[in-house]
């Protein structure tokens, strides 16, 4: 089966950012198999869309597809998530675009009809195998034109009223250009650090990419960043000898759980609690023959039977105050 890279990363954004427990690339249903649930709704959806479009822009969203079991048979959404949260349940079905030059289905007309033609059908098909009247619906591209968007905006707030109409309460959105970046794309960037599921093709790449990529920017900008960043280092190194010593003495008295080392592990909560960008603590592995790109090779931390690096990405004006915040709390002495 063939894996787009861009599908990859809504699935690697549904696991991680969304946090869904269930996740499937390439969904279609099994018209044959499946019974198509809350029908007479659906087709209702179908028909109060076809006449809107028609009659407000001169649009043929369906073209050829005359009945509703055309329109199933041809579904396929690109990545399906379900949350499971204290009991409740939340879905979100995706389709993503990737064209290097501009989202580009045709003619301007062409893109908005096929866009708005997907998420109908998304629509439809959640409410008809899922049984459920709510969730997100998404499509999502990392370069869309303007022009296309100002017409795309006003339609897809018209399928939403169509879907309210018909007691049909989904989200639709449309993720592109800036937005794509800000809540797609770097979040699953920033995870890549803390994630090691080889199944997630779009972050092996990343990962991949970042182990030699390093090296080679250092190299290439080494004379203007040193200039430019030169005060930066100092307060870095200042903080990072700090931080060193008030952590190796940390676990050497016994203060930090083993529950806590865990949480050290992950990027969110060192995120939230250091202001740092990366896991506090890498655990080094059998197979390690250095220390990992961005984390000190000495002191290795060693507690709970293992052994961990630690982050060497610190800032005086940036993580000072949280790592003091957080020592205080550990009853530790700060400078």
């Amino acid at each position: 089966m063939k894996i787009e890279i861009g599908e990859s990363l809504i699935l690697s954004w549904l696991r991680h950012e969304k946090k869904c427990q269930l996740v499937q690339m390439n969904w279609k249903p099994s018209v044959e198999s499946w019974e198509l649930m809350n029908e007479s709704v659906i087709e209702q959806i179908m028909r109060d869309s076809d006449d809107y479009f028609k009659h407000e822009y001169d649009y043929k969203i369906y073209k050829k597809n005359t009945s509703l079991s055309q329109l199933i048979k041809q579904a396929e959404i690109d990545v399906i998530g379900i949350s499971y949260t204290g009991g409740l349940r939340n879905i979100y079905a995706v389709d993503i675009a990737f064209h290097e030059y501009g989202l580009n289905y045709g003619s301007k007309d062409e893109t908005i009809m096929k866009i708005v033609k997907k998420l109908l059908r998304a629509a439809m098909c959640i409410y008809g195998y899922f049984d459920c009247s709510e969730g997100d619906i998404v499509f999502a591209s990392p370069k869309v034109n303007n022009n296309i968007i100002e017409t795309l905006d006003v339609c897809l707030i018209q399928v939403e009223k169509i879907l309210r109409k018909n007691k049909l309460n989904f989200n639709i959105k449309l993720i592109a250009n800036n937005s794509f970046n800000k809540e797609i794309l770097q979040p699953v960037l920033d995870a890549t650090s803390s994630i090691a599921d080889t199944s997630e093709l779009f972050m092996r790449s990343i990962q991949m990419y970042k182990m030699f990529s390093e090296n080679n920017n250092s190299s290439k900008l080494s004379t203007k960043i040193s200039i430019k960043n030169n005060d930066a280092l100092q307060n870095k190194t200042k903080i990072g000898e700090w931080v060193r010593k008030n952590l190796t003495q940390m676990f050497e008295e016994n203060k930090i759980s083993v529950e806590e080392v865990e949480l050290m592990e992950s990027i969110e909560y060192s995120k939230k609690i250091f202001g740092i960008q990366m896991p506090l603590l890498k655990k080094k592995l059998s197979i390690d023959e250095g220390k990992p790109s961005r984390y000190w090779a000495k002191p290795i931390i060693k507690a709970y039977d293992a052994e961990y690096f630690i982050c060497s990405e610190w800032y005086e004006k940036t993580n000072k105050s949280h790592f003091e915040k957080w020592a205080l709390l550990k009853n530790q002495p700060t400078h």
